[in-house]
């Protein structure tokens, strides 16, 4: 079984009562109690936006794909971190919940026990990681293709950002062309295709052809190496960087995200929001960084980009809760809170969207 459905008792897992209250996800239609079989789950989607559902929320709990990268893991924590915080917020006037799909998890398990054990900084296991990231990339394809084929926009919370690779192919193939993307993020994620990882993702779909526009949103200079940077040149693909924004002023970030919008009107390409959590300052993330975006700004870019575009998903990727330096659990409240705050974002601009 690729897919863990979520039914009432996945969701009690992690969702409080308050008598006077209305919560999240009290309001969600839960897949799991559509259907019991992943086999049916093009027949469930159907009936869940039959029912009023517009968005899907799916977790990919692992931590492989920045591990194949030579970086940290940690990031399988992150979807359960979102659930326990998502799932309580208030369900009013702003937000009803209503338009929600709760689809569950990828099933990650049995990956993520292959890769426990395995280290990056031997050869064979390396490429033992980025084997097991390629496999993954198979249990997720599908599972885009079906939702986005329904007429439903997934917001998919990783994970690494090798995700946005299956997550773009399956995408693709549900609307049969190629998809703009905008990445918040200091890395391109455009490294050589040199077995998968959370490094290369994007490299990966545009040699697929899933891949058109592509714009990085507050790239760091001196965090991409050379080829990187001329493979997206070479690709025609574009960025802005984080110097370029809130460090040498050059620009707002408001004339930045108009300059992208206008490229992606001139595209035309559905477009997948993609955000990485190292773009923020401070957040515990697989590369944590000082020296990063402020989360009002991400949450303003998410919002900007979800407003003005036909969007076709949401990606956020590589939240780490157990790199907080304060350990585990103060870093699941606060990927679990950030993660939160960039889904309502997102949701706050396709529900008022002026397209």
């Amino acid at each position: 079984m690729t897919l863990r459905l979520a039914d009432r008792a996945y969701l009690a897992r992690f969702l409080s009562h308050r008598a006077g209250e209305a919560h999240q996800g009290e309001h969600w239609l839960l897949a799991g109690e559509l259907t019991r079989d992943p086999l049916s789950l093009p027949q469930a989607l159907d009936q869940a936006k039959q029912q009023g559902a517009r968005y899907v929320l799916l977790g990919i709990p692992e931590d492989i794909g920045p591990r194949a990268n030579l970086g940290r893991g940690g990031a399988d924590l992150a979807w359960h971190a979102f659930l326990a915080q998502f799932a309580n917020l208030q369900a009013n006037t702003f937000l009803g919940g209503e338009q929600m799909l709760l689809l569950g998890e990828v099933d990650t398990r049995s990956l993520q026990q292959q890769a426990r054990h395995l280290s990056s900084g031997d050869t064979q296991q390396l490429a033992t990681l980025r084997q097991l990231t390629e496999a993954l990339d198979i249990l997720v394809q599908p599972l885009i293709a079906q939702v986005v084929a329904a007429g439903l926009e997934p917001i998919v919370i990783g994970g690494g950002h090798n995700n946005a690779y299956p997550i773009l192919s399956g995408a693709s193939e549900a609307l049969d062309g190629p998809l703009s993307a905008v990445n918040l993020d200091p890395h391109s994620d455009f490294r050589a295709a040199e077995g998968r990882h959370s490094g290369n993702g994007f490299a990966y779909a545009h040699e697929q052809g899933a891949l058109g526009y592509y714009h990085v949103l507050g790239l760091h200079e001196l965090k991409n190496n050379s080829a990187s940077l001329a493979a997206l040149k070479a690709g025609d693909k574009r960025w802005t960087s984080y110097q370029a924004i809130w460090v040498r002023r050059e620009l707002t970030l408001a004339q930045a995200l108009e300059r992208i919008s206008d490229d992606l009107h001139l595209a035309g390409q559905p477009l997948g929001v993609e955000l990485d959590l190292d773009a923020v300052a401070g957040l515990a993330s697989s590369a944590e960084t000082v020296a990063g975006v402020p989360l009002t700004d991400a949450l303003h870019s998410v919002y900007h980009l979800a407003r003005h575009h036909r969007c076709a998903y949401l990606h956020l990727a590589e939240g780490a809760p157990a790199c907080h330096p304060a350990g585990p659990e103060a870093g699941r409240r606060q990927i679990g809170q950030a993660l939160s705050e960039l889904v309502f974002s997102y949701l706050s601009g396709r529900l008022s969207a002026d397209h």
